[in-house]
């Protein structure tokens, strides 16, 4: 049996997330099974240092990370600081490095100067491959709320984090001319939270997965006021949507909200678009004839920070408990690390 892992929950970088990877109640769960849980202070984690101190965990400086003993794994949601150049500790967290997203060379050849490992959440999945732990269900959510909220003149910027309670009750509160929507991926976690959401907005959906994919209707697509993108592909696909159809005449559609945010990589299916939303710009006009917007935020679920953090760490902790046993799921996240080193023409270090 192997040896019990030591974890370190590091601070996120950026200002608008407000998410944690484990939450304070599931803290005190590991610490109770005798892992040691050290967690970084942050000025904007939506929950307190004092609940994680209460639960055990021993609390450390924001950023302290890389002074962490080599057997700690780090765990985070986003993007690392850009220093220190070398990573020597192995990471767990969403490092999008896999879909040659712009910066993934970078990103992996930092982990081979310093020996440390990428253990991307996003891979980490059942005999099945279905993924273990994800914020699929929130993101979806969210990203329809906003795609609604934006169609009815209501969608102003810059965004704050709130509550669901809050969120809903503007989506209940309606507009003029309800829109009709398309969610694309509508079986998946992310396309479940998108329709649930247009439920509660009123909003009428259609809903779209692979078998309606496989042959794409690309007029009954634009032929809709809203589109709502939640696919995640591993292989390149045909796009759905292209800046042919953008110039469409007959074109209907006026919102897209790209979920999935897969953007500079040879998997993303809407490949009109180069550049990513925020939270202070959630909105892009692509086009003005006839009018066209894009949301594309890669974080929604830090919109609503704490039920999206609670429903992820019930699914990751008992993960995490995991973590250092070489035939467990987390061994599929270290090959899928070394087969993209080697992909690159990079070699993983055996020690």
């Amino acid at each position: 049996m192997s040896a019990l892992p030591k974890l370190w929950m590091r601070h996120e970088v950026r200002l608008t997330e407000r998410r944690a990877p484990i939450v304070p109640a599931d803290a005190g769960e590991l610490v109770r099974a005798g892992i040691a849980v050290t967690v970084e202070e942050s000025s904007h984690r939506c929950f307190p240092i004092e609940d994680y101190a209460a639960a055990g965990c021993r609390v450390v400086p924001a950023g302290s990370w890389p002074q962490a003993p080599l057997d700690e794994y780090v765990i985070g949601l986003k993007e690392l600081p850009e220093q220190p150049a070398e990573l020597r500790h192995r990471q767990v967290y969403f490092g999008h490095a896999y879909k040659d997203q712009p910066g993934s060379a970078t990103l992996l050849r930092r982990f081979l100067a310093g020996g440390g490992a990428l253990l991307d959440i996003e891979y980490l999945t059942d005999e099945r491959g279905r993924r273990l732990a994800a914020f699929g269900y929130w993101a979806g959510y969210i990203g329809a709320a906003l795609a609604v909220l934006h169609y009815r003149g209501q969608l102003d910027g810059p965004l704050q984090s709130g509550s669901r309670a809050e969120l809903d009750d503007r989506l209940r509160a309606g507009g003029a001319g309800e829109p009709a929507a398309l969610v694309i991926g509508a079986l998946g976690r992310s396309g479940r939270g998108a329709c649930d959401a247009l439920a509660v907005a009123g909003v009428a959906s259609t809903e779209w997965d692979v078998a309606e994919t496989a042959d794409l209707d690309r007029a009954a697509l634009i032929g809709h006021d809203l589109l709502i993108n939640t696919v995640l592909v591993s292989s390149p696909v045909p796009p759905f949507l292209t800046t042919a159809e953008l110039a469409d005449p007959n074109r209907r559609l006026s919102v897209v909200c790209d979920v999935t945010c897969d953007v500079g990589s040879p998997f993303n299916v809407l490949p009109i678009y180069d550049q990513l939303t925020s939270w202070p710009q959630p909105a892009r006009r692509l086009s003005d004839s006839p009018p066209l917007d894009l949301i594309a935020i890669d974080n929604l679920p830090a919109l609503l920070p704490e039920p999206a953090s609670v429903a992820f760490s019930a699914e990751l902790t008992p993960q995490l408990r995991l973590l250092g046993d070489d035939s467990g799921p987390w061994s599929g996240c270290l090959r899928r690390f070394e087969q993209a080193c080697q992909g690159l023409g990079m070699e993983v270090s055996d020690g």
